[in-house]
């Protein structure tokens, strides 16, 4: 599905086809730059370096770029793999991008994957992929010289993956699996469920840690949060179904509440608390891919993504949309008028309570 916008194509005024200094930060996949590295427009972006003069790197010879032409990569006949600028600086995409690389590494184990990340990304992202290197291949920093990867093994670029037009169209499992040159259709269900989360080196729980829920009301961006106003009432409705003890990240004020952020400093904590939660109340789909992946059930809202791009493959998902008419694929907002809308959304919610959980969501 290739790009259709100017923006993102190469400078027509230059005549090597580099672009100017917008269209390479929102350029849908990593950039070349006149030296011959592989850069990641996140990391041009957050440093502030100059961005202009790049190339897109799908124009170099040898590299895979689904989005500028769809492929079937042949994992069987290669050793080794370079996938670049992957997944993405989200602990959310990360998780359903590296679920698909573990799909690879299911039916090719012998194959090695090398996997180059934005230096920038945040550190509690960084340190998921830390984790998981061990079961996965090689983790390097980008850049990286062009000429270092070998000129036999598939290079796929993955860079800069939100302004590909299928990451808001698809399921995100389906978007990363197509985009490293697998068939979606013949991947399983249960392999799209994050089940290698469980494979990672994690702090015990203490065993005089009490039962507990989970609470996890902020994602990305405010118009995906739930409302401050919003968030007490809903522990009061967790207490009041399950009778147990309310942990959450976040101040909440409620008595049967306890913000556990001072106890999660680190990502493996954070996925601890996810994975010992007897159940999950969460607006952060990160949040609800780690419980996908120890098979925690869990109510999820969805604001300005429809629940199925998100959470189709998740059989332990109490899925819910929160109407928001005209702000439907937006990545983020904390305009007053759009969070005016999102707290009324979660009022018509809350008024319904037989929506927030389903029948047999007991434990």
């Amino acid at each position: 599905m290739p790009v259709d916008s100017d923006k993102n194509s190469p400078d027509k005024n230059s005549p090597d086809g580099a672009l100017d200094e917008l269209a390479a930060l929102s350029h849908p996949g990593s950039l070349l730059s006149p030296t011959g590295e592989i850069v990641a427009p996140y990391d041009l972006e957050v440093t502030g370096a100059p961005a202009s003069g790049f190339r897109p790197l799908s124009t170099a010879p040898g590299i895979l770029h689904a989005n500028t032409a769809a492929f079937a990569a042949d994992y069987a006949a290669h050793r080794t793999v370079h996938v670049i600028n992957g997944m993405g600086v989200t602990l959310g995409d990360s998780i359903i991008g590296l679920t698909a690389l573990f799909a690879i590494r299911k039916r090719h184990p012998s194959i090695d994957i090398t996997l180059y990340r934005p230096a920038r990304a945040p550190r509690y992202v960084q340190r998921l992929y830390e984790l998981a290197a061990p079961m996965i291949g090689t983790v390097r920093d980008l850049p990286a010289t062009l000429d270092s990867l070998a000129h036999d093994d598939p290079k796929i670029d993955m860079g800069n993956h939100l302004f590909w037009p299928a990451f808001a169209a698809w399921p995100m499992i389906d978007f990363f699996l197509w985009a490293l040159g697998m068939s979606a259709a013949d991947i399983p269900a249960a392999e799209k469920r994050n089940a290698w989360l469980a494979g990672l080196p994690l702090p015990r729980r203490p065993e005089t840690h009490d039962d507990y829920v989970l609470f996890c009301p902020s994602a990305s961006t405010p118009v995906r949060s739930i409302p401050a106003p919003m968030r007490a009432r809903l522990v009061e409705r967790l207490w009041e179904r399950f009778a147990l003890p309310v942990k959450g990240f976040g101040p909440v004020d409620h008595p049967r509440y306890t913000d556990v952020t001072p106890l999660s400093p680190d990502t493996a904590d954070f996925l601890a608390w996810v994975k010992h939660a007897r159940y999950l109340m969460t607006s952060d789909t990160a949040a609800l891919h780690i419980a996908a992946g120890f098979d925690v059930p869990a109510t999820a809202f969805f604001t300005t993504i429809a629940a199925d791009l998100r959470a189709r493959d998740y059989v332990h998902c109490h899925a819910l949309n929160v109407a928001l008419p005209g702000l439907q694929g937006i990545h983020a907002s904390a305009r007053t008028a759009d969070l005016a809308a999102l707290e009324r959304a979660y009022e018509r919610l809350l008024a319904d309570k037989t929506r927030l959980f389903r029948e047999d969501d007991r434990l």
